[in-house]
């Protein structure tokens, strides 16, 4: 089975490195260059470098050049893991097996952008990896392969991406066979049942905090690396924060934002419920008891 592939971050590089230590036939792989968009880049020209592997760097997946480079390969299934842009159905016709996409959610719910990121910020507790035929629209293809899995109350970006990397390298042990022995299944999705995720901006990785703790918490361990990172406003400099910890506050009478305590690099910090105790940060100097942030 000839496996085309597409592929630009992290995620896409495990999985394609997990393909060619099963030695799977990839005839070629269509990556980017560089990615100011994917905090969470990754350059998969070297394991092509390594093992042989023609590929191609593309702004424009759906480029005319791109489509033919494609149809020289005649690959019997394109794997597109890891890429921000629709596939158009000049490629989703090039193969007869299909093209394979993946979302970290339990397909027909929240498709659309930054699905880990938007899982931790609101707290689910469960999800699912999941594998699909793409079609035209976003995330709304026949399901080939989904397994839930559940969200710990420590689990943040890094623990979770590293979580689906592994539940889907056993899925695509599983899958691979059938795809080529043509005794897969196709389930189609109830498309009333959908619901989309939309693009985050920057206003929504900052800590106010008016918030209570939980939401804080949620926030800073869903954008914390491999992602951006959630952020603070401190005498109008923008200070990142990676980690946080929730604490109880006894005293009600404090306005959220005051800062209750500063010790060993930590900054304790006023919510809107109770506190929040900030872990790990860029703060080069660090913030007086009695400050506002």
């Amino acid at each position: 089975m000839k496996i085309c592939f597409i592929g630009s971050v992290k995620f896409s590089y495990e999985i394609l490195k997990e393909l060619i230590l099963k030695k799977e036939n990839v005839v070629g792989v269509i990556t980017k260059q560089e990615s100011k968009f994917n905090s969470d880049y990754a350059d998969l020209s070297i394991l092509c470098k390594q093992n042989n592997i023609p590929y191609i760097f593309v702004k424009d997946v759906n480029d005319l050049n791109v489509i033919n480079w494609i149809k020289k390969l005649n690959p019997d299934v394109i794997f597109c893991f890891g890429w921000s842009n629709l596939i158009k159905k000049e490629i989703l016709s090039i193969p007869h097996i299909g093209v394979i996409g993946y979302h970290p959610t339990k397909l027909p719910q929240n498709r659309g952008r930054h699905p880990l990121i938007w899982t931790l910020v609101l707290g689910l507790d469960k999800s699912a990896s999941t594998f699909f035929f793409m079609d035209e629209g976003a995330d709304s293809g026949d399901i080939l392969s989904q397994k839930e899995f559940n969200i710990l109350y420590n689990d943040d970006a890094m623990s979770l991406y590293n979580k689906i990397i592994k539940i889907a390298k056993q899925q695509i042990e599983e899958f691979l066979p059938l795809l080529k022995s043509g005794n897969f299944i196709k389930i189609k999705q109830d498309h009333l049942k959908a619901n989309y995720w939309r693009k985050r901006n920057k206003k929504d990785g900052e800590i106010v905090f008016r918030m209570d703790s939980k939401a804080i918490y949620n926030l800073v361990r869903a954008l914390t690396k491999p992602y951006v990172g959630a952020h603070l406003i401190y005498k109008e400099e923008e200070i990142k924060v990676w980690k946080v910890i929730e604490e109880k506050c006894l005293i009600k009478n404090i306005e959220p934002g005051k800062i209750i305590e500063v010790k060993d690099n930590t900054i304790l910090v006023k919510c809107y419920d109770n506190a929040i105790r900030i872990i790990e940060h860029e703060f080069k100097h660090l913030p007086k008891v009695g400050e506002y942030l």
